[in-house]
């Protein structure tokens, strides 16, 4: 009775769900071609760092991972100094993800945008506990976990 209640609640909450896929989780095309990297430019730079590093002497590498933290740390709080200021917008579909994360098969479908194996993980994961389904989900809403 419970698994079949469960199954129908699921399968209402997917068909309620498939108009929303578009206001939630489709970006501006012009936004997701410009910022993201192919995979040859990818793999370019990091073969260019490898390269950077492997030329370095120890103290040089020590120094220049610390200079990279730093400048790290810098944008971080310069990001954070923006979003404050409302210079840049925070983003509202990340943060409608992370709370749909607590039904997570839903959220999950939502951010890939089609039911695939990280939808079945994250079902298989919320059936057997639904802490673990959670966790799943939040570790792939928020990039921990590749999108593909």
């Amino acid at each position: 009775m419970r698994f079949s209640t469960l199954s129908l609640l699921f399968a209402f909450v997917l068909a309620m769900a498939a108009p929303l896929k578009a206001v939630i989780v489709v970006p501006p095309p012009a936004a997701t071609e410009a910022s993201t990297p192919t995979k040859a430019e990818v793999a370019a730079a990091t073969a260019e760092y490898k390269a950077t590093l492997a030329a370095m002497g120890a103290k040089e590498r020590r120094a220049f991972k610390n200079t990279q933290k730093r400048n790290l740390k810098q944008a971080f709080k310069q990001y954070k100094e923006e979003v404050k200021s409302g210079k840049r917008a925070v983003d509202n579909d990340q943060l409608i993800l992370i709370i749909l994360c607590l039904i997570p098969p839903l959220a999950v479908y939502l951010h890939q945008g089609e039911i695939n194996d990280k939808f079945w993980i994250s079902l298989l994961l919320t059936i057997l506990g639904w802490l673990p389904g959670v966790i799943y989900a939040l570790l792939l809403v928020t990039g921990t976990i590749s999108k593909k």
